[in-house]
């Protein structure tokens, strides 16, 4: 009998740091930033609100509204697909080393957020507190 893992391998960034990223999720991210077309990175962050105080962003914005102090990571998908990912340094200190999971569930499916910073989450999955 063999056994699966409870949880799918993750990806960081080429420099080894970020964002954790499952498989399930590198694939739609990559799938979904294709379909945006070129020139377009994910903005990951927090913002006040929510069930529990603060809640997840995640939305494609054109390259050029990086900012200067953003930190950006690359990610690269096992086919070698890439994207960038990037994130200001104030939603950071709360998302530094959050797993980014993607499942195709009926109930529950979507993008699902692991934060090791919250001290307590939301049944809703997307809020969190610290």
């Amino acid at each position: 009998m063999t056994s699966t893992p409870d949880t799918a391998p993750a990806h960081t960034a080429k420099d080894g740091k970020g964002i954790l990223i499952t498989e399930p999720a590198m694939q739609q991210l990559a799938k979904l930033c294709g379909e945006q077309g070129e020139n377009q990175v994910l903005r990951v962050g927090v913002r006040s609100g929510g069930c529990s105080g603060m809640s997840y962003t995640m939305d494609f914005v054109p390259a050029s509204d990086t900012l200067d102090d953003d930190e950006t990571y690359e990610y690269v998908t096992a086919d070698g697909q890439n994207f960038r990912v990037i994130c200001d340094p104030k939603s950071l200190l709360y998302i530094y080393g959050m797993q980014l999971d993607f499942s195709t569930a009926l109930i529950g499916g979507g993008f699902n957020f692991t934060n090791p910073n919250a001290s307590q989450t939301c049944g809703c999955g997307s809020s969190f507190a610290v």
